[in-house]
């Protein structure tokens, strides 16, 4: 879920940009309506553009607003070992139940950094369990199989944020050998299904800030077997995600995450994101306009399957 923010967080004069307010009616919404866990502060949670008060106040809310009902995990990437994991202890002490990690990015990191970055934080925090955040373009490369199949060996990583279904998606899933649960985004969950079922049964959803009620749907076609309505709901989730990613291109995209993500959340009308924090304010026209026509479509989308606008 994003991080909601209040009006004029995007110029240089709040103290405390964060939207509290929202954050709870947001997240009892998206428990009422299904999800199985919430994920915050990765980057449209706009984990980089927080203040640690901001961040830490933001997690407890969260935390707080949930009772326990769903899984949290919050963001605690920074760009060395040791800011990370103060971070990791200070969620820990607000009731977490685990941490959605993706590497320190200011060098690219190699296969023993890696490794290495993973074991230091997961032997600092043993008790939470650790979400593997694999964006090839944030993190300056993908992780590799090799890794993972170390990384499989870490109790606490229990799952991986995937960005495609390539095969080196699949020679991901090879490797860890069941012990991380690889996920797919939403759209490409009945794919990642049919392929190997018994592999791939969950799905992360940026979507879902639009309204998780397709993906809930979905997840519960796949329970029941019933793949028709499942390749419906999944050439709905496809449509929508045609004008969201600039001229196709998830490079392109990344250079506007935060920004076209927050638009297409706002135009949805199912969570008030609020404007994005500086520096990532600024987005062309054209790219914004196909965020929004996203946005509604997810609208559409959730009108379908059970949910109306909710503020």
């Amino acid at each position: 879920m994003p991080t909601p923010a209040l009006p004029g967080a995007d110029q240089m004069t709040l103290e405390d940009t964060v939207d509290y307010k929202e954050t709870v009616r947001a997240v009892h919404q998206l428990i009422e309506d299904g999800v199985d866990a919430i994920m915050t502060t990765g980057t449209f949670g706009e984990a980089a553009t927080l203040t640690w008060d901001e961040h830490l106040n933001f997690v407890a809310t969260v935390v707080e607003a949930a009772k326990g009902r769903v899984p949290i995990y919050a963001g605690a990437t920074t760009l060395n070992t040791k800011d990370t994991i103060v971070r990791a202890k200070a969620f820990q002490e607000k009731g977490v139940s685990g941490l959605l990690l993706g590497r320190p990015m200011w060098c690219e990191c190699d296969d023993e950094t890696i490794v290495s970055f993973y074991q230091d934080v997961a032997e600092a925090v043993p008790d939470l369990g650790i979400i593997v955040y694999d964006n090839p373009v944030a993190f300056k490369g993908k992780i590799s199989s090799d890794v993972y199949a170390r990384l499989a060996e870490i109790p606490s990583i229990i799952a991986a944020k995937c960005t495609s279904l390539g095969q080196a998606f699949w020679n991901d899933v090879e490797a860890v050998k069941g012990k991380i649960r690889m996920l797919p985004m939403e759209r490409d969950w009945y794919e990642g299904w049919k392929t190997n079922p018994d592999e791939i049964l969950a799905c992360w959803s940026g979507a879902a800030s639009c309204g998780p009620q397709a993906a809930v749907a979905l997840k519960h076609s796949l329970l029941n077997g019933d793949e028709e309505k499942a390749q419906e709901i999944t050439e709905g989730m496809q449509h929508a995600s045609r004008t969201f990613f600039p001229n196709g291109e998830f490079k392109l995209f990344a250079k506007y995450n935060i920004q076209l993500e927050k638009i297409r959340i706002n135009e949805a009308g199912y969570i008030h994101a609020g404007p994005s924090r500086p520096p990532y304010t600024k987005v062309p026209e054209e790219y914004a306009e196909g965020a929004r026509e996203a946005g509604r479509r997810l609208a559409q989308l959730r009108e379908k399957y059970g949910g109306k606008a909710v503020r």
